[in-house]
């Protein structure tokens, strides 16, 4: 099982460690009664001129975002590890939407050496950034896998590959006035199997695919809130917000099985719905920073996008900033604001 024990020694409170402790409560607190309409992809409003990255957008999730950002004038960059498979969803979109604006770029993020190159392609072709959807994921492969890099590869692809395309793309996105960070998380972040492996982050001792894919997720969180303080903290006008799809039928559950088959058949809610959270997040004006999307319906598994708590562990500042410094040391990034 995960160790759950609590950091010890901690620091006593600063004004700094109050503020970002409270960061998400404020948030939710104003936003209570904004939110209680039924926000679709008519509320999007116009993309016209904006760039935006959204990595994993050949399927899913990725696809169905990449789509309606592309419908609402973006200009969008498929980040994507196949660029076959690129081609292909690319093809589709510009057939649905002729006026599709869209770029494939090659991203492989279980490797670190492909996020920079990619970070460094995008930074000599492009000037701005405003938005950086963080989507691409792996789900409870039956075998533990690594990435090029040694990572377990949920930890590696979900977490630290976007930390580190993340850092290398910030200089762009402070420069961009209005720009945001989308991570997307999953109902699985707020399980109890949701914690760190301090002792064993990679799963190598003994591999448990479900738990390994929880602390992914949880660690999406960790890493949303703490970017959103430490941008704050920097004055930056860039924003990080976050959302889970609740339960969408897409191909990520093909390794779940029989299961996942009749979940998405009898429970799931389709990818037209499962997309809004993340797009509100991308794209609503009202979001703030710190934010957390997700289904307001049952069990927040389906329905409309609201404000949502993230798991209570991930606004500890404390455990997050351990995370992150984790992170820096194991992708040789760093914050650079």
């Amino acid at each position: 099982m995960v160790d759950q024990a609590k950091l010890s020694n901690q620091p006593k409170e600063t004004p700094w460690i109050e503020k970002a402790g409270s960061l998400v409560t404020s948030v939710n607190q104003r936003k209570k009664n904004t939110m209680s309409t039924n926000w679709t992809t008519a509320n999007i409003p116009s993309q016209k001129g904006k760039i935006i990255i959204v990595t994993g957008a050949n399927s899913g999730l990725g696809f169905g975002t990449t789509r309606e950002l592309a419908r609402k004038g973006g200009k969008v960059i498929m980040a994507v590890r196949s660029l076959d498979r690129g081609a292909s969803a690319k093809e589709d979109i510009e057939k649905e939407i002729p006026s599709a604006q869209l770029e494939l770029m090659e991203l492989d993020l279980a490797s670190l050496e492909s996020v920079k190159s990619f970070a460094s392609d995008f930074s000599q072709k492009y000037d701005r950034l405003d938005i950086l959807i963080n989507n691409a994921g792996l789900m409870m492969p039956e075998e533990r896998q690594e990435t090029e890099d040694g990572f377990e590869k949920q930890i590696g692809v979900n977490h630290l590959g976007h930390f580190a395309l993340t850092n290398q793309l910030l200089p762009m996105l402070n420069e961009t006035e209005d720009s945001r960070v989308v991570t997307i998380s999953s109902m699985y972040g707020k399980t109890g199997y949701a914690s760190i492996n301090w002792d064993d982050l990679h799963w190598e001792e003994e591999y448990d695919t479900t738990d390994a894919y929880s602390q992914s997720k949880f660690a999406n969180q960790l890493f949303g809130l703490e970017l959103a303080r430490k941008l704050e903290e920097a004055g930056s006008g860039t924003i990080s917000t976050m959302a889970h799809p609740g339960y969408t039928a897409t191909n990520l559950q093909r390794h779940i099985g029989l299961m996942g088959k009749i979940g998405n058949k009898l429970i799931a809610q389709d990818l037209d719905m499962g997309i809004l959270p993340q797009l509100r997040a991308a794209t609503d004006p009202d979001v703030e920073n710190g934010e957390y999307l997700g289904p307001k319906g049952f069990m927040n598994m389906r329905g409309y996008p609201q404000t949502e708590e993230p798991n209570k562990k991930a606004k500890e500042p404390e455990l997050s900033e351990k995370f992150w410094k984790l992170s820096e040391e194991l992708t040789d990034t760093n914050f650079p604001l």
